[in-house]
């Protein structure tokens, strides 16, 4: 997973986009599935908590840490697609794609565990 001090400063990232009034986070739309996501997810954790705590079987514990690792994968799915579908397609309309289409591959070789690429990007 990555930590704060791994993600790119969103200052940078973004400068000169002037959002209008009308502009919103893409993943907006799927906030309450979101919500409802993560709460269960804080559940599971908090079941994989007690059962440490029990000292239940090893790998009754490794089966619930992937299906913890599982739910966290699906909801950066939601948000990848949603930000691709809303804020790059945007972007790209008003021309200013380059910069976006970097960030999401960054942080897409980031979640996979590959180093980000050096030089240019274009093809």
């Amino acid at each position: 997973m990555l930590g704060m001090a791994d993600t790119p400063p969103r200052a940078a990232a973004h400068a000169g986009h002037a959002h209008s009034d009308t502009f919103r986070h893409s993943y907006s739309k799927d906030r309450a599935q979101l919500v409802r996501r993560l709460s269960r997810i804080e559940g599971q954790v908090r079941g994989i908590t007690r059962m440490i705590e029990r000292d239940e079987y090893c790998v009754d514990i490794l089966q619930q840490t992937a299906a913890l690792r599982a739910a966290v994968d699906a909801i950066s799915i939601l948000i990848l697609e949603d930000h691709v579908q809303g804020c790059v397609r945007t972007a790209a309309e008003r021309g200013e794609a380059d910069q976006y289409v970097d960030e999401v591959i960054d942080v897409v070789r980031r979640t996979l565990g590959r180093p980000i690429r050096s030089g240019s990007r274009t093809g």
